[in-house]
């Protein structure tokens, strides 16, 4: 089983890389913000690899930054009805730190923004995963029942920015290029809307 690749950015796609070790070019599909955070073509790099195995897909790769995300990617994956496409989106929307915080609050609607996660599931993957340590945090990462929640920061202008371009349709990577590339010709205290419209203009380009 394959539990690390260490090689050469050959291609990035829309839903996998292919990366080069030694001359073999392993298929390894990750999520959308994993991909875009690859070096460039040509370049190293490292990710840790869960190997799937299936009668009818045969063998896949599924590679993450970190080892806490290919832990995470797991656990969520225990869950009834959590594939590993929905595992993939839930991650693309929520570092493990951040799961681990959603679950604690019982915050169904920040697991929800995952593409291809509806209501119900992201209800029961809260509810599963309230209990489980997603992470090496703080056991305070997760609220127990009957305290008071510490208040999250309120999402930032261009996280706004690049989800309402998510909502549209445009891919991450995408939306978070156009994103910066509009946030380097505003103000940094910029609100949202202001951003969201100058990130429109850059996609139009």
């Amino acid at each position: 089983m394959i539990g690390r690749l260490r090689g050469t950015v050959a291609e990035i796609g829309e839903e996998d890389a292919l990366i080069d070790v030694m001359g073999v070019g392993y298929v390894v599909r990750c999520g959308s913000r994993t991909l875009s955070r690859l070096p460039p073509v040509g370049e190293e790099t490292v990710l840790h690899i869960e190997t799937q195995w299936s009668e009818q897909a045969g063998m896949r790769l599924y590679g993450f930054p970190t080892r806490d995300e290919r832990r995470t990617f797991l656990i969520l994956k225990e869950i009834q009805g959590v594939g590993p496409k929905a595992a993939l989106a839930v991650l693309d929307v929520l570092s493990p730190a951040e799961l681990a915080a959603a679950a604690g609050r019982q915050d169904k609607a920040a697991v929800a923004r995952a593409q291809g996660v509806g209501p119900k599931l992201a209800v029961r993957i809260v509810t599963e995963l309230k209990d489980k340590a997603l992470t090496d945090l703080p056991v305070s990462a997760f609220v127990p029942a009957g305290e008071t929640p510490t208040p999250t920061p309120a999402p930032s202008a261009a996280g706004e920015a690049v989800a309402a371009l998510m909502g549209l349709g445009v891919t991450e990577p995408q939306a978070r290029r156009v994103v910066e590339a509009a946030a380097a010709r505003l103000d940094e205290d910029v609100q949202p809307a202001a951003l969201i419209k100058a990130a429109l203009q850059e996609l139009g380009r």
